[in-house]
């Protein structure tokens, strides 16, 4: 006779820590949202900031080094402390099948210690999700700086990872919305990337998405997009799928080009087929290609009349490969003369074909600059940053460090052993800048576009 343990839960094990300041902030959503089906732990180099956490497990990581006070927006400071507790996070993570690590870049303990203990999880054989938020514009030169490198080294060390850049608040935000409820916004996409996947595998369902389809879909993947979208009423399918295609927090979420997708739906029992098949098309004629699309369906009597829809989609294709993948598809569709012999189309014949654009960074920049490994032995690194990336993060890619006095006399990218590198000048980026943005830039003692900024008063919570 077969027995069980009482206790045994089935499913896959998840566990989130929240880094620094600002994934600490992200846990506590989380917890306050009642998020069922994870394990959450809340690391950080600041007491201050573990005292008022609502994690269960709360871990201070390099007390000896900075004695309980924060890494003082430092990423060496944030990588040494989690290296000197290395041995506790292992302890706190083993188990996991499964470990999300939410962070916010650009301070000290986020930027510097996440991809440590990143690394550590994957050495532990978790699929391993980074969740991370890049800095608003204003808050400066050297912080988006910070940012950026510490989201070159976290992609070596993470299955995959999800970026919400905090500018984009702007644009869904009005200005009655209070600086606490913009963080919450955030925080819901933190949320909503958790538990869309919990819920998929964690969830019995009519169909099932198991671990192992995450895994598939998740592992080595490099850049994710994931988007939930939720509604009702007789169109609830379609309006459901396309608004998980479309993340306010994610300008121009374009699943196109993806080679996996994982997607779940959510409903009650008064769900007809032709929904099913509804929410089905708006994915795949979204993705434009031939993603392998991995489905799930469950069905929550709690739902009735509504409708969720979960989409996951990871491991794009490079520029060059959709400038190859373009000029085949046109050469597959070349026209056919009256002899029966092929004629190619205009666009794609020789020496009409335009070369395929080069990613504006080589795989040398994404090398961690930092003394431990560039990967975990069994990581692959990815690929160098494609045109969705650099979509995503709109004009805060990669800032070269020059001088403000050089910035001025040259605004052009550099050439010769820089040309990897892309280069963007503080003042284009001021001269994007909404007009909100440039009032808090006043506010904040700018005087011109040289300025370089320390974090502010009010976002001293998400320094670390």
């Amino acid at each position: 006779m077969l027995e069980f343990e009482e206790d045994y839960i089935p499913g896959a094990m998840i566990k989130v820590i929240g880094v620094g300041g600002a994934g600490g902030n992200a846990v506590n959503s989380m917890i306050d949202a009642a998020l069922e089906g994870v394990e959450f732990i809340a690391a950080n180099t600041d007491q201050r900031a573990l005292d008022i956490s609502k994690a269960p497990v709360k871990l201070q990581i390099g007390s000896k080094l900075t004695r309980g006070l924060g890494a003082g927006a430092n990423p060496d400071v944030g990588r040494k402390a989690a290296e000197e507790d290395a041995e506790r996070l292992r302890e706190a993570l083993s188990g996991a099948d499964m470990v999300f690590v939410t962070l916010g870049l650009g301070g000290g303990t986020g930027t510097g210690a996440s991809p440590v203990i990143a690394k550590v999880a994957r050495e532990m054989g978790a699929l391993t999700i980074a969740v991370a938020t890049m800095p608003f514009t204003f808050e400066g030169r050297r912080r988006i700086q910070v940012a950026q490198k510490g989201y070159l080294e976290l992609r070596d060390y993470v299955d995959s990872v999800i970026t919400i850049p905090n500018q984009r608040l702007f644009e869904i935000c009005d200005k009655s919305t209070k600086l606490t409820e913009a963080y919450l916004l955030a925080d819901d996409v933190l949320k909503q990337a958790v538990q869309g996947i919990s819920d998929a595998i964690n969830v019995t369902g009519m169909v099932n998405i198991d671990f192992a389809d995450v895994r598939t879909v998740m592992t080595n993947s490099g850049l994710a997009l994931m988007g939930t979208g939720e509604a009702e009423g007789e169109n609830r399918a379609v309006e459901a799928a396309r608004k998980a295609i479309t993340s306010p927090l994610l300008k121009d979420f374009d699943i196109s080009g993806a080679k996996n997708i994982l997607l779940n739906i959510t409903c009650g029992m008064d769900t007809a087929l032709h929904e099913i098949e509804a929410v089905a098309k708006v994915v795949s004629e979204a993705a434009k290609g031939d993603a392998e699309i991995i489905y799930g369906n469950v069905i929550n009597p709690d739902m009735e009349s509504r409708m969720k829809v979960t989409v996951i989609a990871t491991s794009f294709r490079s520029d060059e490969e959709k400038a190859r993948a373009a000029a085949a598809n046109a050469e597959n569709k070349a026209a056919v003369t009256n002899d029966g012999s092929r004629k190619a189309p205009e666009s794609v014949a020789a020496g009409n074909t335009p070369p395929a654009k080069e990613p504006a960074a080589a795989a040398s920049v994404a090398q961690p600059a930092s003394p431990h490994p560039a990967s975990p032995p069994a990581a692959t690194p990815h690929a160098a940053l494609g045109a969705l990336e650099r979509d995503l993060q709109d004009d805060d890619m990669i800032i070269d460090e020059v001088p403000p006095q050089e910035e001025q006399k040259n605004t052009t990218p550099p050439t010769g052993s820089r040309v990897n590198q892309e280069f963007v000048s503080i003042k284009k980026i001021r001269e994007n800048q909404s007009a909100d943005v440039q009032k808090i830039h006043q506010i904040l003692g700018g005087n011109d576009e040289t300025d370089y900024f320390d974090i502010p008063a009010f976002l001293r919570n998400q320094a670390d």
